[in-house]
């Protein structure tokens, strides 16, 4: 029988198709070693969080714990209050901080060296052998900060901060800072006379971030936190921190509004940053911290930086934005009752380092 030549064309294209099909169809493996790997790329970027990039990565995720935060206590070192004698707040040298939070942190880490999933990061409670547990007025805290987490809040001298990979062509020579000549009116940074930047000591620490200013005028925080007695993301801390800023300053006017904005660290009110994060951490406890401008005396040399290396964009103060000024002494207490609010803490004020 002879088969008709169109039949036969007809034949081996089906026959081709099915090959085809067949040889497309026939790859399991593939696709599994494929979905592997997928799956093995993820395991490895899952861990990205945890670093510090130069975009804002991470939210602000309220944090649960089910200890009451009478039990999470923290000590409070608070050097904003004004001096007894000269009615002149305290103000810190830079040095002198770092050296606190040094200190405290090898205290820490020197607890981690026992038992590092056992041993509490809060504050104990001494109770005298004869007194009843549940009468709160026979508790003493623990008068010491060893191996406890504590936060430090204070006013600097003037200093430059550069963190570890911060661009020194954001530290701006007396030339390129900008005076009343220029057209910029509306800059709130802007002072009668420029300042040169030599006139101020400038210093380059471990922290993330770029250049920034720390003053008279201006609250600084420096928490040094285990964050295993937290959360153990570098990202939520950030956030946690910032969270905390937008509470303290929502408090001082309930027309303000501060805001995060996309891309950026730090806290921003109509568009001008008002507080500024920069943070380090070492076997999951934190150093640094956070800055807010309170008063209008902590704008005045920012004109000798770009501040946080953002180009063409302001900073600003609390004190513009409300009709009654408020001092960094009276801020930092609503700053401490935001810090407790959103680290589930107790702060107790602890004697200060000298």
């Amino acid at each position: 029988m002879v088969i008709p030549i169109p039949i036969l064309r007809l034949t081996l294209i089906l026959a081709s198709a099915t090959v085809v099909f067949v040889s497309h169809a026939w790859v399991p493996s593939k696709v599994y070693d494929n979905s592997l790997l997928v799956s093995r790329r993820r395991q490895q970027t899952s861990t990205l969080p945890m670093m510090i990039s130069k975009q804002q990565l991470g939210i602000f995720e309220v944090l649960e714990t089910t200890e009451p935060s009478t039990d999470r206590r923290v000590v409070l070192l608070d050097y904003t209050a004004c001096n007894d004698t000269t009615g002149l707040p305290s103000l810190i040298d830079f040095d002198t901080a770092w050296e606190y939070q040094k200190h405290i942190l090898n205290q820490q880490i020197e607890r981690l060296q026992f038992d590092d999933t056992t041993t509490s990061s809060f504050l104990p409670i001494i109770l005298n052998d004869d007194d009843d547990d549940d009468d709160d007025e026979t508790k003493n805290y623990s008068n010491k900060t060893n191996g406890h987490d504590a936060i430090i809040m204070l006013q600097h001298n003037p200093v430059y901060t550069l963190g570890t990979g911060s661009d020194d062509k954001f530290l701006l020579s007396s030339s390129s800072c900008p005076n009343d000549d220029e057209d910029d009116s509306d800059d709130s940074t802007s002072t009668n006379n420029a300042v040169d930047p030599s006139t101020v000591p400038v210093v380059r620490m471990d922290r993330g971030g770029e250049i920034t200013y720390h003053g008279p005028g201006q609250i600084t925080v420096y928490p040094i936190l285990d964050l295993r007695s937290y959360r153990q993301d570098i990202h939520w801390y950030m956030r946690a921190l910032e969270e905390a800023i937008i509470l303290a300053i929502s408090k001082c006017d309930k027309n303000l509004q501060p805001e995060r904005q996309d891309d950026v660290t730090g806290v921003w009110v109509n568009n001008r940053k008002i507080a500024a994060v920069g943070i380090k951490c070492r076997r999951w406890i934190t150093m640094h911290g956070l800055a807010v401008n309170v008063e209008e005396s902590s704008l005045e040399n920012f004109q000798g930086i770009v501040p946080c290396g953002l180009e063409g964009r302001k900073v600003g103060c609390i004190n513009q934005f409300i009709d009654n000024p408020i001092k960094v002494h009276d801020f930092s207490i609503l700053l401490k009752e935001a810090l407790e609010e959103v680290f589930q803490i107790e702060l107790i004020n602890q004697e200060l380092m000298q």
